[in-house]
């Protein structure tokens, strides 16, 4: 089965290649001299600082080989041929909530992206999924737990 494929603006790609690269040249030595530490105390059976290395070394390993994994199947969006007639994966948007007139400003990204604390979020969300593809001035309906939610597209922009 194919796997899928990673969409990442040029931001996200280099923030995902400058995490692996600290990863590699900078924990791993970090775990590497704490497991030296730790086996320097002798007796590992019950040894809790070399216990907690290796299960911090077993984490790193695991987030280099996932961002490895990512990069190996990765489309980076070419923002200047990102369009503001309809929302896609890269655009800015401004929603008004249609119950509470409060604005919303969102920035749609890939899933690898999301930062709910700068406004993005993936194109996977319900609101995401609900935003790909609309106007300005569509309606978008969001099904949430609390009912459906409506808001229209105030703006796109790249």
């Amino acid at each position: 089965m194919a796997e899928k494929q990673t969409v990442l603006t040029g931001e996200g790609l280099q923030k995902l290649k400058d995490e692996l690269e600290n990863l590699k040249s900078v924990k791993r030595r970090e775990i590497a001299d704490k497991i030296k530490v730790a086996l320097s105390f002798g007796d590992l059976s019950e040894n809790s600082e070399y216990d907690e290395a290796k299960n911090e070394q077993g984490i790193i390993e695991a987030r280099i080989a996932e961002i490895e994994k990512t990069l190996q199947n990765v489309k980076v969006l070419d923002e200047s041929d990102l369009s503001t007639e309809h929302i896609s994966i890269g655009n800015k948007v401004v929603l008004k909530d249609l119950e509470t007139n409060e604005i919303l400003e969102l920035h749609i990204v890939g899933s690898k992206e999301v930062d709910m604390k700068k406004g993005k979020i993936s194109d996977e969300s319900p609101v995401g999924r609900a935003c790909i593809g609309r106007a300005k001035g569509d309606i978008v309906e969001v099904e949430a737990p609390v009912g459906t939610l409506k808001f229209e597209v105030m703006e796109i922009s790249k």
